[in-house]
């Protein structure tokens, strides 16, 4: 079905611009290309005066005058008549009047008992302590006290207050202190790095949040050369993607490191896809932990995650929650034929 208002616009199906352009003199092309480089009636980010022609034929009066402007229009107000009514005002109510329903008092009488002369005598004689055991004995409880009612009941069963149930103890407060700070030396440990350190075989920055980006970048390049560092692990660090190009360069040349951690940090889909794509030709590392990014990677980031994990046979832990069902069920089966790999030579003795 061919809607009404593109019927007219068949006739410019066929137009030639070129030709068009080619009959027109050079004064025309140059208000053209004038009007073209002024006008932009689609850009909403522009003024009205911007996004089109200005048509005005009329001379400017003068500047800008506030106060005369304001005067101009209480004049212009004031002369215009008011439109009559086609219905006169007037005060008159009509309809009903809204009267609350008003809700019918409840009255309760006072049951009145009468007791026997011996009874009356005896509770009116009694004093405090003996009310308050009598109460217990009754079961009536919330007329007295927890400490009174241990003392009539718990005393008869040989319960002292501190073990009786009735009483109810608030629990001390456990105190929750805050974690310690990581003690890493980050300056030592990126000269160690740098030295090949024989005795430095993991290195943990989680929750440092002050190394500056180019230090997180030089301890990537560190990893380059060094030949005994066997796990890695930044969490919590405010790495980005130019930390995650780092070490993904890191990882096509290392092939000592064994686990990456770069957990809740600020690395998007850009940095995962680069450490995937040098994933696919690393043969050492075995575990990687990349969960809990400031934004989520998206449907494409997770689809070459999953298809990497199905190539490399080497990974046997990924840490990461998957959004989409597809690439989830595919990286779960890919682990767990890497796992299936390793048992079986584990079995037939090759490692």
């Amino acid at each position: 079905m061919t809607l009404p208002f593109r019927k007219d616009l068949d006739k410019y199906k066929d137009l030639d611009e070129d030709e068009i352009l080619g009959k027109l003199s050079e004064e025309e092309l140059k208000q053209l290309e004038t009007v073209l480089d002024d006008l932009d009636p689609e850009n909403a980010l522009l003024p009205a005066g911007f996004r089109q022609k200005d048509q005005t034929a009329k001379k400017a009066s003068g500047p800008f005058d506030r106060e005369r402007l304001l005067a101009y229009l209480e004049k212009q107000a004031l002369e215009h008549k008011d439109r009559e009514d086609y219905v006169p005002f007037t005060r008159e109510k009509k309809g009903k009047i809204f009267i609350p329903k008003q809700k019918p008092v409840q009255s309760y009488t006072e049951e009145k008992f009468t007791l026997d002369p011996e009874l009356e005598e005896a509770l009116t004689s009694a004093t405090d302590t003996e009310l308050g055991d009598l109460a217990a004995i009754l079961g009536m409880s919330h007329l007295i006290t927890n400490y009174e009612l241990c003392d009539v009941v718990g005393n008869r069963n040989g319960v002292d207050k501190d073990n009786f149930s009735d009483i109810v103890k608030g629990e001390k407060m456990l105190p929750v202190f805050d974690e310690p700070p990581n003690p890493t030396n980050v300056e030592e440990t990126l000269q160690r790095i740098k030295d090949n350190d024989s005795r430095l075989v993991e290195v943990n920055l989680n929750n440092i949040k002050n190394i500056p980006i180019p230090t997180l970048k030089e301890f990537a390049k560190a990893l380059e050369t060094n030949t005994h560092v066997k796990h890695f692990s930044l969490a919590a660090t405010r790495s980005n993607d130019p930390v995650a190009v780092a070490l993904a360069d890191m990882l096509r040349v290392n092939t000592e490191l064994r686990s990456l951690n770069i957990e809740s940090n600020f690395i998007t889909g850009v940095g995962i896809l680069a450490l995937v794509d040098a994933l696919k030709d690393n043969e050492t590392l075995t575990e990687i932990k990349i969960d809990n990014q400031r934004q989520q990677l998206g449907t494409i980031a997770e689809v070459e995650i999953a298809k990497m994990l199905e190539e490399n046979t080497k990974i046997l832990k990924f840490g990461y929650h998957f959004t989409q069902q597809g690439p989830r069920a595919r990286a779960a089966a890919a682990i767990t034929k890497n796992n299936d790999l390793v048992r079986k030579r584990r079995v037939e003795g090759d490692i």
